[in-house]
């Protein structure tokens, strides 16, 4: 996302924490991107376009379902993101996979591509009608579009944990001044059509845990406030001195523990079309 504004260009920021955070985010969600994925017809042999790639993670699952005879270009605007994810290809000897730094809606490619998907990206965009407009030249006639963005409104806890609530509050609230939209999946069917595309199909998921088995879905929500403490103490919405980032998580796992709670993530919200 561009900011001019704030001369940054995703509010989250690519540090080594937060690409740490990510990996840790795919991990939890991974079967649902997996299975937005293969519902939006992504199969062995296709050329597949991720744009705002990160650390490359939808782009390898993507790599994975196209197979040796397909290939996967992964496009991000930070420098970081795209080292980080060619390590990591490189690493793991993944071979149809490529990843360029740049803006995806204005590179210029030798062919067009069979799909483009992207995940947390359109709810980064100040106009993501525009955005998606111009990624749809990249892909054929027939071409697949598929998107997986939040709907941060489904967030909550039961019985109630005010702390984690909070968190949550603070996410959307710092997303929302800094132009980024958190009921971005509720929108992407207005979204697909606004850009001309057919009215996509759509599935809802989402993270879950209660109990002693509710570490994971915690540090998914909080860790992001962990993140954006920076900003969030710019916007002056709340100070480090106030939630104690460094043990933040934790405090709310034990009060999770202690009063037997479920605590429920963002909904993740599926989208595709065809162009």
């Amino acid at each position: 996302m561009t900011d001019t504004k704030n001369n940054r260009s995703y509010v989250l920021g690519h540090s080594t924490r937060e690409l740490e955070r990510l990996k840790v985010q795919a991990r939890l969600i991974e079967p649902i991107t997996r299975g937005f994925l293969i519902d939006g017809g992504i199969t062995e042999g296709m050329r597949v376009l991720d744009v705002g790639s990160g650390a490359g993670d939808v782009a390898f699952i993507a790599a994975e379902l196209v197979g040796e005879s397909g290939e996967v270009v992964g496009v991000d605007r930070a420098a970081g993101a795209v080292v980080a994810a060619r390590e990591r290809a490189a690493v793991a000897a993944i071979r149809n996979v490529n990843f360029h730094r740049g803006d995806p809606a204005e590179m210029q490619f030798d062919r067009p591509f069979d799909a483009i998907i992207g995940r947390y990206v359109l709810l980064f965009q100040r106009d993501p009608v525009s955005m998606l407009r111009l990624l749809m030249k990249h892909v054929r006639s027939g071409g697949a579009v598929v998107f997986h963005e939040p709907d941060r409104d489904g967030i909550r806890s039961y019985p109630f944990i005010p702390l984690y609530d909070r968190c949550c509050k603070l996410v959307d609230e710092t997303f929302r001044q800094w132009g980024g939209d958190p009921r971005m999946g509720i929108k992407l069917h207005s979204t697909f059509v606004a850009a001309g595309l057919p009215a996509p199909t759509l599935r809802l998921q989402s993270v879950i845990g209660g109990g002693a088995n509710c570490a994971d879905q915690v540090h998914f929500e909080v860790d992001v406030v962990v993140s954006l403490i920076e900003e969030i103490e710019r916007l002056g919405l709340a100070t480090n001195d106030e939630l104690h980032c460094e043990t933040l998580a934790d405090r709310i796992i034990a009060q999770v523990q202690s009063a037997g709670s479920v605590v429920i993530g963002r909904s993740e919200v599926g989208a595709w079309s065809r162009v």
